[in-house]
Protein backbone atom coordinates (compact mmCIF):
# COMPACT_ATOMS: atom_id res chain seq x y z
CA UNK A 1 0.00 0.00 0.00
CA UNK A 2 1.35 3.37 -1.07
CA UNK A 3 1.39 6.33 1.71
CA UNK A 4 2.77 9.76 1.44
CA UNK A 5 4.88 11.71 4.42
CA UNK A 6 5.71 15.49 3.84
CA UNK A 7 6.15 18.27 6.18
CA UNK A 8 2.42 19.52 5.21
CA UNK A 9 0.94 16.50 3.72
CA UNK A 10 0.54 12.39 5.44
CA UNK A 11 -1.71 9.88 3.68
CA UNK A 12 -1.73 6.39 3.51
CA UNK A 13 -0.95 3.20 5.73
CA UNK A 14 2.47 4.48 6.85
CA UNK A 15 5.50 2.01 6.70
CA UNK A 16 7.71 3.77 9.22
CA UNK A 17 10.71 1.11 8.58
CA UNK A 18 10.42 2.28 5.22
CA UNK A 19 10.70 5.96 6.29
CA UNK A 20 13.97 4.75 8.22
CA UNK A 21 15.51 3.66 5.51
CA UNK A 22 14.34 6.58 3.09
CA UNK A 23 14.66 9.41 5.01
CA UNK A 24 18.63 8.10 6.32
CA UNK A 25 17.12 8.22 10.27
CA UNK A 26 17.87 5.59 12.77
CA UNK A 27 16.13 3.59 14.80
CA UNK A 28 16.17 3.89 18.43
CA UNK A 29 18.11 1.47 20.29
CA UNK A 30 17.33 -0.03 23.66
CA UNK A 31 20.89 1.05 24.97
CA UNK A 32 19.97 4.31 23.68
CA UNK A 33 16.67 4.01 25.61
CA UNK A 34 18.25 2.68 28.94
CA UNK A 35 21.32 5.73 28.64
CA UNK A 36 18.42 8.79 28.79
CA UNK A 37 16.52 6.84 31.46
CA UNK A 38 20.20 6.89 33.52
CA UNK A 39 20.66 10.19 32.85
CA UNK A 40 17.41 11.20 33.30
CA UNK A 41 16.64 9.51 36.31
CA UNK A 42 13.16 8.24 34.62
CA UNK A 43 11.33 6.81 31.68
CA UNK A 44 8.87 8.59 29.73
CA UNK A 45 5.83 6.72 28.87
CA UNK A 46 6.74 8.10 25.19
CA UNK A 47 9.79 6.29 24.97
CA UNK A 48 9.30 3.17 26.70
CA UNK A 49 6.42 2.29 24.37
CA UNK A 50 8.20 3.43 21.24
CA UNK A 51 5.92 6.42 20.50
CA UNK A 52 9.37 7.93 19.66
CA UNK A 53 11.28 5.34 17.47
CA UNK A 54 13.79 7.49 15.64
CA UNK A 55 16.45 9.70 15.82
CA UNK A 56 19.26 11.35 14.25
CA UNK A 57 22.44 11.97 16.53
CA UNK A 58 20.98 11.39 19.78
CA UNK A 59 23.98 9.74 20.79
CA UNK A 60 25.61 13.10 20.30
CA UNK A 61 23.49 14.79 22.35
CA UNK A 62 23.57 12.49 25.38
CA UNK A 63 27.72 12.30 25.17
CA UNK A 64 27.80 16.40 24.89
CA UNK A 65 25.14 16.74 28.04
CA UNK A 66 27.66 14.43 29.93
CA UNK A 67 30.12 16.00 28.85
CA UNK A 68 29.57 19.08 30.10
CA UNK A 69 28.72 20.67 26.36
CA UNK A 70 24.71 20.23 27.01
CA UNK A 71 21.94 21.02 24.32
CA UNK A 72 19.01 22.78 23.69
CA UNK A 73 15.49 21.60 22.72
CA UNK A 74 13.80 23.32 19.40
CA UNK A 75 10.36 22.19 18.45
CA UNK A 76 7.46 24.18 16.83
CA UNK A 77 3.87 24.31 15.78
CA UNK A 78 1.93 25.39 12.36
CA UNK A 79 -1.54 27.17 13.19
CA UNK A 80 -3.92 25.54 10.56
CA UNK A 81 -6.80 24.78 13.36
CA UNK A 82 -8.00 23.79 16.57
CA UNK A 83 -5.32 21.49 18.48
CA UNK A 84 -6.24 18.00 18.88
CA UNK A 85 -4.68 15.64 21.44
CA UNK A 86 -2.05 14.19 18.72
CA UNK A 87 -0.60 17.69 18.60
CA UNK A 88 0.15 18.32 22.06
CA UNK A 89 1.88 14.99 22.78
CA UNK A 90 5.64 16.21 21.16
CA UNK A 91 4.97 19.32 23.09
CA UNK A 92 4.56 17.04 26.17
CA UNK A 93 7.39 15.12 25.22
CA UNK A 94 9.55 18.22 25.24
CA UNK A 95 8.68 19.79 28.22
CA UNK A 96 9.92 16.25 30.12
CA UNK A 97 13.05 16.47 28.27
CA UNK A 98 13.47 20.15 29.74
CA UNK A 99 12.69 19.67 33.41
CA UNK A 100 15.10 16.12 33.56
CA UNK A 101 17.98 18.21 31.52
CA UNK A 102 17.49 21.28 32.65
CA UNK A 103 17.99 22.70 29.22
CA UNK A 104 15.95 25.53 27.35
CA UNK A 105 13.24 25.18 24.89
CA UNK A 106 12.35 27.81 21.84
CA UNK A 107 9.25 26.88 20.17
CA UNK A 108 8.18 27.98 16.80
CA UNK A 109 4.99 29.41 16.02
CA UNK A 110 4.56 28.87 11.88
CA UNK A 111 2.19 31.54 11.30
CA UNK A 112 3.72 32.52 7.90
CA UNK A 113 4.20 28.69 6.52
CA UNK A 114 0.33 28.24 7.12
CA UNK A 115 -0.58 31.70 5.38
CA UNK A 116 1.51 30.78 2.04
CA UNK A 117 1.03 26.90 2.23
CA UNK A 118 -3.09 26.70 2.27
CA UNK A 119 -4.74 29.83 0.27
CA UNK A 120 -8.42 29.11 1.79
CA UNK A 121 -6.91 31.20 5.00
CA UNK A 122 -6.61 34.68 5.70
CA UNK A 123 -4.09 36.33 7.55
CA UNK A 124 -6.53 37.32 10.93
CA UNK A 125 -8.16 33.49 10.95
CA UNK A 126 -4.28 32.09 10.75
CA UNK A 127 -3.60 34.35 14.02
CA UNK A 128 -6.65 33.33 15.47
CA UNK A 129 -5.53 29.82 15.04
CA UNK A 130 -2.30 31.29 16.71
CA UNK A 131 -3.19 32.46 19.66
CA UNK A 132 -5.37 29.84 20.79
CA UNK A 133 -2.56 27.56 19.90
CA UNK A 134 -0.28 29.19 21.85
CA UNK A 135 -2.35 28.94 25.11
CA UNK A 136 -2.50 25.24 24.76
CA UNK A 137 0.89 25.16 24.09
CA UNK A 138 1.98 26.94 27.45
CA UNK A 139 -0.33 24.25 29.47
CA UNK A 140 1.62 21.68 28.89
CA UNK A 141 4.27 21.46 31.36
CA UNK A 142 7.48 23.71 30.24
CA UNK A 143 9.14 26.35 32.51
CA UNK A 144 8.12 29.59 31.84
CA UNK A 145 11.70 30.96 32.67
CA UNK A 146 13.60 28.65 30.19
CA UNK A 147 11.21 28.45 27.80
CA UNK A 148 10.73 31.28 24.33
CA UNK A 149 7.67 30.65 22.53
CA UNK A 150 7.50 33.32 19.56
CA UNK A 151 5.87 33.83 16.60
CA UNK A 152 7.18 33.90 13.10
CA UNK A 153 5.70 36.73 11.66
CA UNK A 154 6.56 39.03 14.98
CA UNK A 155 10.27 37.82 15.93
CA UNK A 156 11.07 38.21 11.72
CA UNK A 157 12.92 41.15 12.74
CA UNK A 158 15.13 38.74 14.59
CA UNK A 159 15.45 36.17 12.55
CA UNK A 160 15.73 37.25 8.73
CA UNK A 161 19.17 38.31 8.81
CA UNK A 162 20.42 34.62 9.30
CA UNK A 163 17.48 33.37 6.85
CA UNK A 164 19.00 35.21 4.30
CA UNK A 165 22.60 33.61 5.11
CA UNK A 166 20.79 30.01 5.26
CA UNK A 167 18.88 30.80 1.66
CA UNK A 168 21.99 31.51 -0.17
CA UNK A 169 23.12 28.02 1.15
CA UNK A 170 20.51 26.00 -0.35
CA UNK A 171 19.58 25.70 -4.24
CA UNK A 172 16.60 25.45 -5.59
CA UNK A 173 17.06 22.09 -7.08
CA UNK A 174 18.08 20.65 -3.27
CA UNK A 175 14.83 22.24 -2.42
CA UNK A 176 12.93 20.75 -4.83
CA UNK A 177 14.36 17.34 -4.17
CA UNK A 178 13.57 17.33 -0.47
CA UNK A 179 10.16 18.82 -0.38
CA UNK A 180 8.58 17.97 -3.73
CA UNK A 181 8.50 21.66 -4.81
CA UNK A 182 7.04 21.81 -8.63
CA UNK A 183 6.46 24.87 -10.90
CA UNK A 184 2.75 25.52 -9.36
CA UNK A 185 4.45 25.96 -5.61
CA UNK A 186 3.84 29.86 -4.71
CA UNK A 187 7.49 31.43 -4.08
CA UNK A 188 6.68 32.04 -0.21
CA UNK A 189 6.63 28.37 0.30
CA UNK A 190 9.66 27.61 -1.56
CA UNK A 191 11.52 30.41 0.40
CA UNK A 192 10.40 29.27 4.10
CA UNK A 193 12.25 26.14 4.82
CA UNK A 194 14.98 29.18 5.52
CA UNK A 195 13.10 30.55 8.25
CA UNK A 196 12.27 27.14 10.09
CA UNK A 197 16.40 26.20 9.99
CA UNK A 198 16.94 29.36 11.67
CA UNK A 199 15.94 28.67 15.03
CA UNK A 200 18.65 25.79 15.03
CA UNK A 201 21.22 28.52 15.82
CA UNK A 202 19.69 29.74 18.64
CA UNK A 203 22.43 28.88 20.91
CA UNK A 204 26.32 27.66 19.66
CA UNK A 205 25.41 24.32 20.66
CA UNK A 206 24.00 20.98 19.47
CA UNK A 207 19.63 21.24 19.32
CA UNK A 208 17.51 18.63 19.84
CA UNK A 209 14.70 18.59 17.74
CA UNK A 210 11.49 16.35 18.93
CA UNK A 211 8.70 16.03 16.00
CA UNK A 212 6.46 13.79 14.21
CA UNK A 213 8.77 12.45 11.35
CA UNK A 214 7.11 14.13 8.82
CA UNK A 215 9.32 17.26 9.93
CA UNK A 216 12.29 15.72 9.01
CA UNK A 217 13.12 17.17 5.75
CA UNK A 218 14.46 20.45 6.93
CA UNK A 219 16.38 18.88 9.52
CA UNK A 220 18.64 16.87 6.42
CA UNK A 221 19.07 20.37 4.96
CA UNK A 222 20.18 22.00 7.95
CA UNK A 223 22.96 19.57 8.56
CA UNK A 224 23.99 19.58 5.19
CA UNK A 225 24.85 23.79 5.85
CA UNK A 226 25.04 23.90 9.69
CA UNK A 227 28.96 23.59 9.71
CA UNK A 228 29.63 25.90 6.72
CA UNK A 229 27.58 28.60 9.30
CA UNK A 230 29.75 27.80 11.81
CA UNK A 231 27.10 25.67 14.19
CA UNK A 232 26.61 22.33 15.15
CA UNK A 233 24.22 20.20 13.03
CA UNK A 234 21.13 19.69 14.82
CA UNK A 235 19.75 16.06 16.35
CA UNK A 236 16.52 15.28 16.34
CA UNK A 237 14.01 12.38 17.87
CA UNK A 238 11.02 11.87 15.35
CA UNK A 239 7.72 10.10 17.09
CA UNK A 240 4.87 8.43 14.89
CA UNK A 241 1.63 9.69 15.04
CA UNK A 242 -1.65 8.95 16.83
CA UNK A 243 -3.95 7.07 14.61
CA UNK A 244 -7.10 8.64 14.15
CA UNK A 245 -10.20 7.47 15.72
CA UNK A 246 -11.13 5.67 12.28
CA UNK A 247 -8.33 3.78 11.53
CA UNK A 248 -4.53 2.82 12.51
CA UNK A 249 -3.64 3.36 8.66
CA UNK A 250 -3.93 7.12 8.66
CA UNK A 251 -3.03 10.31 10.01
CA UNK A 252 -5.56 12.57 12.43
CA UNK A 253 -6.83 15.76 10.94
CA UNK A 254 -7.97 18.67 12.45
CA UNK A 255 -10.31 18.82 8.57
CA UNK A 256 -11.76 16.05 9.40
CA UNK A 257 -13.56 15.85 13.01
CA UNK A 258 -14.29 12.21 13.05
CA UNK A 259 -11.35 11.42 12.96
CA UNK A 260 -9.67 13.42 16.15
CA UNK A 261 -10.61 14.35 20.25
CA UNK A 262 -9.50 18.09 20.02
CA UNK A 263 -8.58 20.02 23.08
CA UNK A 264 -11.78 21.76 23.67
CA UNK A 265 -13.93 19.07 23.16
CA UNK A 266 -16.30 18.44 25.93
CA UNK A 267 -17.09 15.03 27.95
CA UNK A 268 -20.39 13.73 25.90
CA UNK A 269 -18.51 14.78 22.29
CA UNK A 270 -15.67 12.44 23.43
CA UNK A 271 -18.03 9.90 24.64
CA UNK A 272 -20.02 10.43 20.68
CA UNK A 273 -16.98 10.32 18.98
CA UNK A 274 -15.35 7.27 20.49
CA UNK A 275 -18.42 5.16 20.72
CA UNK A 276 -19.50 6.21 16.82
CA UNK A 277 -16.00 6.68 15.47
CA UNK A 278 -12.87 4.66 17.22
CA UNK A 279 -11.93 1.65 14.78
CA UNK A 280 -12.69 -1.58 16.81
CA UNK A 281 -10.67 -5.10 16.64
CA UNK A 282 -13.84 -6.82 18.22
CA UNK A 283 -16.17 -9.03 16.54
CA UNK A 284 -19.51 -8.26 15.01
CA UNK A 285 -21.77 -9.95 17.84
CA UNK A 286 -20.95 -10.11 21.49
CA UNK A 287 -21.54 -14.05 21.05
CA UNK A 288 -18.71 -14.18 18.48
CA UNK A 289 -16.79 -11.76 20.51
CA UNK A 290 -16.97 -13.69 23.73
CA UNK A 291 -16.01 -17.09 21.75
CA UNK A 292 -13.11 -15.49 19.98
CA UNK A 293 -12.13 -12.30 21.45
CA UNK A 294 -10.76 -9.02 20.04
CA UNK A 295 -7.53 -7.95 18.24
CA UNK A 296 -5.77 -5.00 20.12
CA UNK A 297 -2.85 -4.31 17.56
CA UNK A 298 -6.18 -2.73 15.39
CA UNK A 299 -8.13 -1.51 17.75
CA UNK A 300 -7.83 2.04 18.18
CA UNK A 301 -9.07 2.35 21.61
CA UNK A 302 -6.64 -0.10 23.01
CA UNK A 303 -3.57 1.84 20.50
CA UNK A 304 -4.42 5.07 22.20
CA UNK A 305 -4.40 3.24 25.71
CA UNK A 306 -0.90 1.81 24.42
CA UNK A 307 0.67 5.24 23.22
CA UNK A 308 -0.57 7.79 26.02
CA UNK A 309 -3.20 7.06 28.23
CA UNK A 310 -2.67 4.38 29.90
CA UNK A 311 0.65 4.89 32.39
CA UNK A 312 0.63 1.41 34.21
CA UNK A 313 2.27 -1.76 32.09
CA UNK A 314 0.33 -4.16 34.34
CA UNK A 315 -3.13 -2.64 33.80
CA UNK A 316 -2.33 -2.20 30.15
CA UNK A 317 -0.99 -5.66 29.82
CA UNK A 318 -4.43 -7.20 31.73
CA UNK A 319 -6.33 -4.79 29.19
CA UNK A 320 -4.62 -6.57 26.69
CA UNK A 321 -5.21 -10.59 27.36
CA UNK A 322 -9.15 -9.49 28.73
CA UNK A 323 -10.02 -7.76 25.45
CA UNK A 324 -7.66 -10.29 23.31
CA UNK A 325 -9.63 -13.27 24.73
CA UNK A 326 -13.14 -12.07 24.72
CA UNK A 327 -13.43 -10.93 28.78
CA UNK A 328 -13.85 -7.47 27.86
CA UNK A 329 -16.51 -6.26 25.01
CA UNK A 330 -15.24 -3.14 22.59
CA UNK A 331 -18.12 -1.05 24.38
CA UNK A 332 -16.18 -1.62 27.54
CA UNK A 333 -13.10 -0.74 26.21
CA UNK A 334 -14.01 2.07 24.66
CA UNK A 335 -15.59 3.70 28.08
CA UNK A 336 -12.32 3.12 29.60
CA UNK A 337 -10.19 5.08 27.03
CA UNK A 338 -13.64 7.91 26.99
CA UNK A 339 -12.77 8.21 31.10
CA UNK A 340 -8.74 8.68 30.47
CA UNK A 341 -9.53 11.05 27.62
CA UNK A 342 -12.08 13.14 29.93
CA UNK A 343 -9.78 13.14 32.80
CA UNK A 344 -7.09 14.51 30.65
CA UNK A 345 -8.67 17.25 28.89
CA UNK A 346 -10.24 18.73 31.95
CA UNK A 347 -7.18 18.92 33.55
CA UNK A 348 -5.71 20.45 30.52
CA UNK A 349 -8.58 23.27 30.13
CA UNK A 350 -8.32 23.47 33.82
CA UNK A 351 -4.70 24.89 33.78
CA UNK A 352 -5.25 26.81 30.08
CA UNK A 353 -8.45 28.90 31.82
CA UNK A 354 -6.32 29.32 35.41
CA UNK A 355 -2.63 29.30 34.09
CA UNK A 356 -2.82 29.92 30.34
CA UNK A 357 -2.49 33.49 29.86
CA UNK A 358 -0.18 34.59 32.57
CA UNK A 359 2.52 31.37 31.20
CA UNK A 360 1.88 32.82 27.13
CA UNK A 361 2.96 35.93 28.79
CA UNK A 362 6.19 35.19 30.37
CA UNK A 363 7.10 32.73 27.83
CA UNK A 364 6.82 35.37 25.12
CA UNK A 365 7.70 38.31 26.59
CA UNK A 366 8.73 38.16 30.25
CA UNK A 367 10.43 35.08 31.02
CA UNK A 368 14.57 35.34 31.46
CA UNK A 369 14.76 33.50 28.00
CA UNK A 370 12.28 35.61 26.40
CA UNK A 371 13.60 38.82 27.36
CA UNK A 372 17.40 37.68 26.63
CA UNK A 373 15.80 36.87 22.89
CA UNK A 374 13.98 39.72 22.44
CA UNK A 375 17.23 42.05 23.68
CA UNK A 376 18.93 40.67 21.62
CA UNK A 377 20.66 42.10 18.52
CA UNK A 378 21.15 40.19 15.06
CA UNK A 379 25.46 40.20 16.33
CA UNK A 380 24.57 38.82 19.30
CA UNK A 381 21.77 36.16 17.96
CA UNK A 382 24.00 35.07 14.77
CA UNK A 383 27.15 36.21 14.88
CA UNK A 384 26.79 38.10 11.56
Amino acid sequence: MTFKVTPWEVEGSIDYEKLIRDFGTQRISEELRKEIKGLAGEEHLLLRRHVFFSHRDLDKILAEYKQGKGFFLYTGRGPSGKMHIGHLIPFIFTAWLQKVFDVNVYIEITDDEKFVYNRKYKWKEVQQYADENILDIAVAGFDPQKTFIFKDSEYIKHLYPLALEVARKITYSTAKAVFGFTGSTNIGLIFYPSLQIVPTFFEKRRALIPCAIDQDPYWRIQRDIAESLGYYKTAAIHSIFLPPLTGIHDKMSSSKPETAIFLDDDELTVKKKVMKYAFSGGQPSIEEHRKKGGNPDIDVSFQWLYMFFEEDDNKLEEIRKAYASGKMLTGELKQYLIEKINVFLKEHRHKREKEGKKLVRKMMYDGKLAKRMWSLDYSDVFGV
